[in-house]
């Protein structure tokens, strides 16, 4: 059953905006579905991003905020108009703006299935989620313009293809296969999310016992704390059985960011990932935790983050690109969210990175700690090699014993208050569940002000 909220159709540029119901775990969602592009007689799949058709996109983007619905855009655009010029970009830019005004309202999604060219390709990074089909791409300038400019010749999928854009700029937190996959994909999707920041995440059937013991968690972790382990194997046996979703899982991989539930109740996800570049975090991990938490956030995910890190990636590149500045982005996001926020320590939390992954100071509810687990300025071999550079290696190797046994536990830590509790593996299943329950009226009253200054 659907309802026409907007229609347009000519021979050139098709676009109609719906009221669609999509079937999900939870049933049918009511979304408002809009859908532009056609397929030629070439199969050529895109049409120009006329005025007209970004006036029913933009109506359909008011009536999606007014009736507190979740935005699905399907696009397939060559760009804006040529032949109707200043009044095409124009439309896009009044698109672009009704999508900037449903942000933390309602859930916006674009599929793109074709390609999303030029100005319109700026809608994908104004959407919450993208979910782009193996054969689509994206890019601001296309191949004409970058042999015009620099001299090299590439293709359109080599410049901004489903692929490229997942494992080099983060664009698509999904790619499917085809056009019924994607649909199925915003479905999933949906069922994590509610339909408005008034409402709250829809809960799952509660299939998997809060209170099952996860042994195997911990068994995964290495005994020795070079090892590495893949993190999602980790949470996958702490969460609901079969609910963790990653996105954005060919980008950064050194962060894991996904949705998945806890006795039923959806939460976000956030996990430093040993097997990619040993769980530090660098300009694109930053990014990528910092946009999820602030999705998160707005939509009243809790979070869930487990950290395994040794800290910020070194290198000089990383610095002269902006490293204070990008991972300056993760602080923001934790020390503002309002949602429950609940933070395990596997494994390795030190320095600067154990601040920005949610530590207790940073605000979160509940701080929990692995035995083998170690919080510090820096590990004992950094440590030596700072305060022990004149030393022969048996006095390092004795000042390494000592830092170890001394200051890399969480005892310290827990006996300082900034862990709350030092738990067996087994144990973090039922003590997230019940944090969850505990925090499920959590409300914070925020000062009143217009937004704060993002360190974008």
């Amino acid at each position: 059953m659907t309802a026409t909220i907007g229609l347009w159709r000519g021979t050139s540029a098709p676009i109609t905006a719906e009221v669609r119901e999509l079937d999900g775990i939870h049933g049918p969602r009511r979304v408002i579905w809009v859908e532009t592009g056609g397929e030629t007689a070439s199969g050529f799949r895109g049409v120009p991003l006329s005025s007209t058709i970004a006036a029913v996109a933009e109506h359909a983007a008011v009536v999606a905020r007014q009736e507190l619905l979740p935005l699905v855009i399907q696009l397939a655009s060559s760009g804006s108009d040529i032949r109707e010029g200043m009044a095409a970009l124009e439309g896009w830019g009044r698109l672009a703006k009704a999508l900037v005004d449903c942000s933390g309202v309602v859930p916006t999604i674009v599929i793109v299935d074709g390609p999303a060219v030029s100005g319109p390709a700026l809608l994908l990074g104004v959407a919450d989620l993208v979910v782009m089909t193996q054969e689509s791409y994206g890019f601001v300038n296309g191949p004409v313009m970058v042999a015009e400019y620099t001299g090299v010749r590439i293709s359109s999928q080599e410049l901004g293809g489903a692929g490229e854009l997942a494992r080099n700029t983060g664009v698509p937190a999904l790619v499917v296969p085809d056009r019924d996959a994607a649909v199925d994909a915003v479905a999933d999707l949906l069922a994590y999310l509610p339909d408005n920041v008034d409402s709250e995440p829809p809960r799952w059937p509660r299939e998997d016992p809060p209170d099952r013991p996860c042994p195997e968690a911990g068994d995964l972790i290495p005994p020795v704390s070079t090892g590495s382990y893949d993190v999602r194997e980790v949470v996958g046996a702490i969460v609901d059985t079969d609910s963790l979703l990653e996105l954005r899982e060919r980008w950064a991989p050194n962060v894991v960011t996904a949705f998945a539930t806890v006795d039923g109740r959806p939460v976000g996800v956030v996990a430093n990932q040993p097997l990619a570049l040993a769980g530090t975090l660098d300009i694109p991990a930053s990014q990528k935790a910092a946009r999820f938490v602030a999705f998160c956030d707005a939509f009243n995910l809790p979070i869930l983050t487990f950290v395994d890190t040794p800290g910020f990636y070194p290198g000089k590149d990383l610095e002269w690109r902006g490293m204070i500045r990008h991972g300056a982005q993760l602080v923001f996001a934790y020390a503002r969210a309002t949602v429950p926020r609940i933070c395990v320590v596997l494994r390795k939390s030190y320095g600067g990175a154990y601040i920005v992954m949610d530590s207790k100071r940073m605000g979160n509810d509940i701080c929990l700690a692995w035995p083998w687990a170690e919080l510090a300025v820096m590990g004992a071999g950094q440590a030596a090699a700072i305060l022990q550079r004149r030393a022969t290696p048996e006095e390092r190797a004795a000042f390494e014993a000592d830092y170890t046994a001394r200051l890399l536990n969480p005892y310290v830590a827990a006996e300082r208050g900034y862990i709350d509790a030092v738990i067996p593996p087994a144990d973090t299943r039922r003590e997230i569940a019940a944090a969850l329950d505990v925090l499920v009226d959590k409300r914070e009253v925020l000062a009143p002000r217009k937004h704060g200054n993002e360190p974008l």
